[in-house]
């Protein structure tokens, strides 16, 4: 570890390597990782989404990005568990900031989010993004199936988010008009928690939270990882996919999800897919208990960013049983 204290998101000016902070003070982003918009080199740009005007029920989401880094701090000065190396010496990961967004022209927040995406792609880095509501998966996927083609998707929610697309913006239809314009292949692509109903499934395999309680980890991972094959595979993440005893902070909450446990353990197993960006939506932090959907948030980014690592090669020496 550096002798460097303090502001690391503005002092450094290496994009790898572990430097301290006090939890509870110095310039905040996501994992401590240092503010730059320069892909040069950088495996991985994270970024907020502050977007929310298409959700259904309780607003406030566009809060999310602020909220997951500042649940990251923790996680930023330890090695990797349950991997056992050090994720900031195996990645080069910068904050890239925030997508800027017009409220007041709606119209023009579906391009915003895709050039935003796109500029960040065509760089040959990938992306960790944070929301806003879910709609804005939308446009950030349609950027990735121009670099990849189409795409599957594993998706990790409490709805189907497959109703009827009028063609406005809403959060709960935007994955049926990413189907019908060939951008997801539902063929490979797989929901998990699912516990609302829809009338088709749209082709999508549904692994709802009720079968991965009764069957397991280890079933459910059999099911998404022979569907997705050797694809390019891109992770959707509402928050609300987790049960709201251990995610209240969210707007459209539904009893009997997943565990965080279970859902950690269910991202750790997709090691070995070809794993081309993430999203995580849907954290509104006026509802949240404790910081903690916004920690559980903050950790899915930190495990996805560890897949990525081992991706490239990453070892870790394991203490304990795992």
């Amino acid at each position: 570890m550096s002798d460097k204290k303090g502001d690391f998101a503005f002092k450094s000016k290496d994009t790898m390597g572990m430097y301290h902070e006090m939890t509870y003070g110095g310039a905040l982003s996501f994992l401590r990782r240092k503010y730059s918009q320069d892909l040069n080199g950088v495996d991985v740009a994270v970024s907020g989404v502050p977007f929310d005007n298409a959700v259904t029920y309780r607003p406030g989401c566009r809060l999310g990005p602020r909220a997951i880094r500042q649940a990251s701090v923790q996680l930023a000065e330890l090695d990797a568990f349950p991997f056992g190396f050090n994720l900031f010496e195996n990645l080069s990961i910068v904050d890239y900031g925030d997508c800027h967004l017009d409220p007041h022209h709606p119209e023009t927040i579906v391009k915003a989010i895709q050039d935003h995406a796109s500029k960040i792609i065509s760089q040959d880095t990938k992306m960790l993004t944070f929301g806003g509501d879910h709609f804005v998966s939308y446009p950030l996927i349609k950027s990735h199936a121009e670099k990849y083609g189409p795409v599957t998707l594993i998706q990790f929610d409490a709805h189907c988010d497959t109703w009827e697309d009028t063609g406005g913006m809403d959060h709960g239809s935007m994955f049926a008009r990413a189907v019908s314009e060939g951008v997801i292949d539902a063929s490979k692509s797989t929901q998990i928690g699912l516990r609302t109903y829809n009338n088709s499934d749209h082709g999508f395999e549904i692994l709802t939270s009720p079968w991965v309680h009764r069957n397991g980890i280890d079933a459910a991972l059999e099911v998404i990882k022979n569907r997705a094959g050797d694809s390019p595979v891109y992770i959707s993440w509402d928050i609300d996919g987790f049960d709201p005893s251990y995610a209240p902070g969210t707007g459209t909450p539904v009893v009997g999800g997943l565990a965080t446990w279970q859902g950690l353990e269910l991202l750790r197993g997709l090691e070995g897919l070809d794993l081309i960006g993430m999203d995580i939506v849907e954290v509104s932090p006026a509802y949240d208990v404790s910081e903690i959907t916004a920690i559980a948030a903050a950790t899915i980014g930190h495990d996805f960013l560890c897949l990525l690592a081992k991706q490239k090669g990453a070892k870790g020496n394991i203490i304990g049983r795992i």
